[in-house]
């Protein structure tokens, strides 16, 4: 039967339904009923830990079946700091009696801040209490679901290894040292092409040039050397590991369109440390909390495109392709 001329049709028919199935399978479980875990609150003024406050909180929690992690803050402008450190989601202000003051961020995570809309005045008139609601920090008109820097995140990661499969296919000739340099020019091109057609041309988000540049540029060749690597080590299945890794896997968790408060736990724990998620973390820091970077996603980011660079030219004289070396006549 492995003879068949049939038989590697057979087996590619096989192995696309079954990558079809798990496709549709890890973005419906992570994405189409996204339900919260624990949602972190601060609290600025006397802890709702009784009376109508309290009862607020609770019938709150109900509602949206979890618990809230409320951090107490002293003041406004500490809890405000807590926001702009992306360390809560919305900032509860009790001022004592039958009044309650709910800030929501919906920079931080639009789903998130749905769900508390919705819920939060029911779960007030239940409690017997005055809630005011407002967004101290919304998104941008032309991003008004928040999903403009998940789907550049995915811009830059599927045309990232997309670029080395083609020069895997139509630039076999590159030598290993030739391929690690046309991945990283690729990737510089494509990160500002990303950025002419979302800021430029569709004015959809205002993203600072040098910080989205970098960013995308990064998840574009790290995306690129990860099926660099996976091509050495596997050849021509190399496509498999790493549509898994960075699509089947890596977008559903990254946070981009599903917050990770409501991301089922492992994806919510897994998502950060891959290439996806470390670039829609880098990228909504950019554009909505400038000033409060962090170095963890840009760390992830340069230890998949070290590790998979190291691996691949350890393991050169694996990839297909590349120019036997020149003979000199005597």
């Amino acid at each position: 039967m492995r003879r068949s001329v049939f038989f590697p049709a057979v087996v590619v028919s096989l192995i696309v339904a079954a990558a079809a199935a798990l496709f549709a399978g890890s973005y419906t479980y992570a994405m189409a009923d996204p339900a919260p875990r624990r949602i972190p609150v601060a609290v600025v003024g006397d802890p709702p830990s009784g009376g109508k406050a309290g009862r607020f909180v609770a019938e709150l929690e109900r509602r949206l079946d979890t618990s809230l992690r409320l951090r107490h803050y002293d003041s406004r402008p500490q809890a405000v700091d807590a926001v702009e450190s992306q360390e809560v989601f919305a900032v509860l202000r009790n001022h004592g009696g039958d009044r309650v003051e709910l800030d929501l961020v919906s920079a931080s995570g639009a789903s998130v801040s749905m769900l508390l809309t919705q819920n939060a005045p029911p779960a007030a008139k239940a409690a017997g209490i005055d809630l005011r609601v407002k967004d101290i920090k919304p998104l941008y008109e032309g991003d008004p679901r928040g999903l403009a820097i998940f789907y550049i995140s995915i811009a830059s990661v599927i045309m990232g290894f997309l670029g080395a499969v083609q020069l895997s296919v139509n630039a076999s000739a590159l030598n290993p040292a030739e391929r690690i340099a046309f991945t990283a020019a690729y990737a510089l091109l494509g990160g500002l092409a990303i950025i002419a057609a979302v800021d430029w041309w569709l004015a959809a988000l205002p993203l600072p040039f040098w910080q989205t540049w970098g960013t995308l540029a990064l998840t574009m060749f790290t995306s690129g050397m990860v099926f660099t690597m996976f091509n050495a080590l596997i050849r021509r299945w190399a496509i498999l590991p790493t549509w898994g890794l960075m699509v089947m896997l890596g977008n559903p968790s990254s946070g981009g369109a599903v917050s990770w408060p409501l991301l089922p736990s492992v994806l919510g724990a897994i998502g950060r440390w891959l290439p996806p998620g470390a670039a829609v973390n880098a990228l909504h820091t950019a554009v909505y909390f400038r000033g409060h970077q962090h170095a963890q996603p840009y760390l992830v980011l340069a230890g998949w495109a070290v590790v998979s660079a190291a691996v691949f030219w350890t393991w050169r004289h694996r990839h297909p392709g590349g120019r036997p070396p020149r003979t000199h006549a005597g």
